[in-house]
């Protein structure tokens, strides 16, 4: 049954045995208990620090993905908007997959960012639903570039990036612990998304509904 007033809830993304979801909070906790270590927590949101002793890094990272949720539910606006989606394969849930724009009515760029679980790496899960989101961007979005970076040693994010067609962009330094690093951007234009993807096999359904939450016509 279509949302009534949260059309956005009801996109979906497919590709053979993987679809993509938006996120609920039903997904919240599983997602958390299946968040890999190696998945960094954005340093932008507050830490809790228990009574006594440290905070648990576990339990933190579970905390700071659902304000991360929460934050992107409440703040959304045609003007910023950033989606994340629960990401299964074969019906069992496998990681998140987030795309966010800024002002995507004119420039229409987006941006992505995604984690999986340990145990679906490598098995060609992260190119796949990257390139779903990259479909619902260029197809079903008509954005006109999309950008992503990440850490010069996520060697398998970089990776995945240059398969689809990215190139290199530039770089922007970022807080990393108590130091900052520069941290590798890539870009992907349309002419190269319709060059090398025409046959990308993505299927889209729920856009139409709530095109005017992305800022679009």
């Amino acid at each position: 049954m279509a949302h009534p007033y949260w059309p956005v809830s009801d996109i979906r993304l497919r590709l053979d045995e993987i679809e993509l979801r938006p996120v609920t909070e039903a997904d919240l906790v599983p997602l958390a208990r299946i968040r890999p270590a190696d998945v960094e927590t954005d340093p932008r949101l507050p830490t809790f620090r228990p009574a006594s002793g440290e905070p648990d890094p576990h339990i933190q990272a579970g905390i700071s993905l659902h304000q991360s949720y929460w934050s992107s539910l409440g703040s959304w606006r045609p003007q910023a908007w950033r989606l994340g989606f629960a990401v299964e394969v074969g019906g069992a849930l496998a990681g998140v997959q987030e795309i966010e724009a800024a002002e995507f009515a004119v420039r229409r760029t987006v941006e992505s960012a995604s984690w999986l679980a340990p145990q679906w790496r490598g098995r060609g899960v992260g190119k796949a639903m990257r390139l779903a989101v990259l479909a619902l961007a260029f197809d079903a979005l008509a954005a006109q570039a999309a950008e992503t970076e990440a850490w010069h040693d996520n060697a398998a994010s970089l990776a995945v990036s240059r398969a689809l067609g990215y190139v290199d962009n530039g770089v922007t330094r970022h807080p990393r612990g108590d130091h900052a690093e520069d941290m590798p951007r890539l870009r992907m234009t349309r002419p190269v998304w319709l060059a090398r993807h025409a046959d990308h096999k993505v299927r889209i359904s729920g856009v139409d509904p709530c095109r005017h939450f992305f800022g679009i016509a």
